[in-house]
Formats: C-alpha cells, structure tokens, sequence
C-alpha cells in the first residue's frame, strides 16, 4: 500500500523475468512526503490512472520502453485507455525488482547496487528521482535550496540568480532519492555512485527524461496548460534496458500552470503552508537530521488537518477536467479546465 496508490502484486519478479502488477489507483493524496492525509479527493484515482496510462501510451508510439500493459477494463482485461467507455483506476504494469538502501549509522548503505552493476544485472527499480524544469515557479525548492545555502546557480545549469516565475531557456535536470524516508537532493555524481550507473548510462537517463518532457509539454498544451516541472522514475530490464516506470503525466508528478495559476498537487501543497503542521513538519525534519534518525515524523507535533471542503471540490474537478483534455478522452463528466480554474480563482479571492 503506498500513500496514493496500491500495488497489487500478481507475478512477483525474479533476477531474469520481470513480474506482473497492477496499480490501483485511491483517492487519497500525499503532501511533504507524509503520507496518506486525513481525507480524499474525489474521483483523483480515476484522473491519475487515465492521464498516466495516455502518457505511456503515446510514450511507447515514440519508440520509448516502459512497464505500461493497459488499463484494467470492468471486465477485468488490459485493454488501452482508447478502448474505455467510462473511467477506471486500475492499471497493469511490468515489475521489476526493488532493492530498499540499509540505514546504518545515520546514513543509507547503497553497496547493493554496486554489486548488481559488477555483475551486470537488470531487472530493478533505480533508486532514484529524475526530474525537469521548464520553470521555475513560486514555490519551486530550487528557490530555498538556494537561500539555504545548499546549491549555488551553476550546480543546476544557470548562470544567474533566478525569480520566481522564471521560464529556462532549457531545462534544468536533477536527481533526488527515491527509496530514502524523504526525497534528498543529490549531485549527478552521487546519483552515478549510488545506483551503479555508468557515464553512458547517466546520459541515456538524462535523453529518456528530455523524451518524457517534450511528451508531456505537449500533452499539457492541449489543455492550455505550461509543463513547468515534473518527475519520473525508472527501471532497468532484465536485459540492463532503461525502462519507464511508476506513473507520467499527471497533476501529482508534474506541476501544470493555467497562466499563471498552480493546476496540480501544488494547489493543496500551498493549503498547508498556511498552517501550524507546515512548521511543525518542518521542525521535525530539523530535529531528525540533527539526531542522525530516520523517522522525522514521530517527531512532529501536530497532524495534518483536513482540507477546506470548497477546495478539495474543486481539486477534484481540476484533476478530472485535465484529464480530460490533456487526453482528448472525454471520459470525465466535469466542466471545462477553464472554469474550473475561474472556480479556483473565486476560491483564492475570498480565502486570500
């Protein structure tokens, strides 16, 4: 069970054949790497599931590998989201092996990895976190990372300070963890050393995201939508072929603006800002890090409160309505994207 989606396990992998899976996909959501909230958005598995299984679709057309099989129609077959006459939120997928990092003395043991690059093997999920920026948008991290001290401009490509709002030239690619208790940032050389990648690999790692990219800028075009950052993850084969995996595409692993107005996750993300769990979170983090523990959140002082049930409404319809027009499917009986955002806006003008 993870924190917005399940993983049914039917064929479990092995060193040489990769297993068979199926998402399904829940209404629950997950902001600051906490884990399940206190309540759901309706009808957000379903939008995930046919904005995810579009992506890798039109993904495969491009000649790009992934774990995708189908959606998993009513009667139970995989069939391709062309084929649907009504929404679903369940989807089959290729598995590879997972290789959790040990903690040991306040930091993670990756060695495994190396010893699966000396042998050659594939057929495992990469540790990793890969992610583009178009743009930097308000509430970007590359803004804080830089206030804190933890990056300078040239470690992610710039050669200047940025604004918030900014549009890149080109995009900014970076790494972060995957299978730690939280996402840490991390240099191309440390995402190299911990998962075994050979320089020719990192490059192909890094050509696979452009790909990803351009897909999904274009996807987004059509709902009028700016791709201004976003996620993948990724798996080798058991021939060591990089592989697409996880989910591409949707409002929760990629930021969308509708001019200049957060169309994704990000809606709820700056929610919670605004509250006393925000800092206690935040304090927790600190304190974790200071004792060399991995478990910030029997740390933390407060639980998460619920949304504002007005928003969480219009979250939900924000999710279905890009759906809708990200995929050209129309499965999603829900209004235009654009009033949905001028729902949003008459939100944000009477709780500003």
């Amino acid at each position: 069970m993870g924190s917005v989606k399940d993983l049914e396990v039917i064929i479990p992998p092995t060193q040489n054949e990769m297993g068979v899976g199926r998402f399904h996909f829940s209404d629950r959501y997950s902001v600051f790497d906490w884990g399940e909230m206190p309540d759901l958005i309706e009808n957000k598995g379903q939008a995930l599931c046919i904005m995810g299984a579009y992506c890798f679709e039109e993904l495969e057309k491009r000649g790009v590998k992934t774990h995708y099989r189908g959606v998993v129609a009513p009667n139970g077959k995989p069939v391709t989201t062309k084929e649907l006459e009504e929404p679903v939120s369940v989807m089959e997928i290729d598995l590879a092996r997972v290789f959790k990092p040990e903690f040991r003395g306040g930091e993670y043991d990756y060695s495994i990895f190396a010893k699966i690059a000396e042998n050659s093997e594939g057929n495992f999920l990469l540790p990793l976190e890969i992610i583009y920026r178009n743009a930097l948008p308000h509430g970007s991290s590359i803004f804080k990372r830089m206030e804190n001290g933890e990056i300078i401009p040239p470690d992610v490509g710039l050669d200047h300070y940025p604004v918030p709002g900014e549009k890149l030239k080109k995009p900014i690619f970076e790494a972060s963890t995957k299978l730690e208790e939280r996402d840490r940032y991390i240099s191309w050389s440390e995402a190299r050393r911990i998962s075994g990648l050979s320089d020719d690999e990192i490059v192909e790692v890094k050509e696979t995201l452009l790909r990803v990219d351009d897909l999904i800028t274009e996807a987004a075009a059509k709902a009028n939508l700016k791709n201004e950052d976003g996620k993948i993850e990724l798996a080798f084969d058991p021939g060591r072929r990089l592989m697409v995996v996880d989910v591409i595409g949707t409002l929760d692993e990629c930021r969308f603006a509708y001019r200049d107005l957060h169309v994704s996750k990000e809606i709820a993300r700056q929610f919670y800002k605004n509250t006393r769990w925000h800092k206690d979170i935040e304090e927790a983090k600190k304190k974790a890090d200071a004792r060399g523990i991995k478990d910030w959140k029997g740390l933390c002082k407060s639980q998460p409160p619920k949304l504002d049930s007005k928003l969480k409404e219009t979250i939900g319809r924000m999710y279905m309505a890009t759906a809708n027009e990200c995929t050209g499917l129309n499965l999603f009986d829900v209004s235009g994207l654009g009033k949905v955002v001028e729902e949003y806006e008459l939100y944000l003008r009477h709780n500003g």
